[in-house]
């Protein structure tokens, strides 16, 4: 089904469009999930409450990508659900790995918070974002928006896992002096 019709669906409060979503983009939502939380029970809970999520916004919000809409829904629930977690038990996994390597680039949300407009911050990541190379950008999507592990992008794009590490690493020293040139304190 086509997502105008999807959305279409969720504006008219009819109970399929949850089902054509799940069909459509269940495993999609479903993937980023369990990298986050690397859990199958946790990553199923986080993509029924994207639906949920998804159902109480469209009425007032008709999203240009819907692909794009559910996963920053479904990325959203799955990090709430990570920290929720993790205050309770400390433990390792990918995204513990991702928000260290970021930590460097990018100070807690805290301290960005109270120094800068976090909007102005966001625009500034995506800015730098799409100044890079498609390759590069690919590596830095996957790695810090989907949470995907160094090995997994390594496999998928033909890398060694040294070569896409290495990448990585230049990539935040690159969006650190960036955003350094841009007055936002690190």
């Amino acid at each position: 089904m086509e997502d105008q019709r999807i959305i279409r669906l969720y504006w008219d409060r009819d109970d399929r469009a949850v089902r054509a979503t799940a069909e459509k983009y269940g495993r999609y939502c479903k993937a980023i999930a369990r990298n986050i939380l690397n859990n199958e029970e946790d990553a199923e809970e986080c993509v029924n409450d994207t639906y949920l999520r998804a159902w109480n916004a469209m009425p007032t919000h008709w999203p240009e990508q819907l692909a794009a809409f559910l996963g920053k829904i479904t990325r959203n629930i799955s990090f709430n659900r990570y920290k929720h977690d993790r205050a309770q038990k400390r433990g390792g996994g990918e995204v513990a790995l991702v928000l260290d390597e970021l930590a460097e680039c990018v100070s807690g949300a805290e301290d960005v918070e109270r120094t800068i407009d976090r909007r102005e911050l966001e625009r500034a990541v995506n800015s730098f974002v799409r100044s890079l190379p498609i390759d590069k950008r690919n590596l830095f999507v996957r790695r810090y928006w989907y949470a995907d592990s160094v090995c997994q992008i390594a496999k998928d794009c033909g890398m060694l896992q040294g070569s896409v590490s290495k990448a990585l690493e230049r990539i935040r020293k690159q969006m650190k002096a960036y955003l350094t040139e841009r007055g936002f304190a690190l």
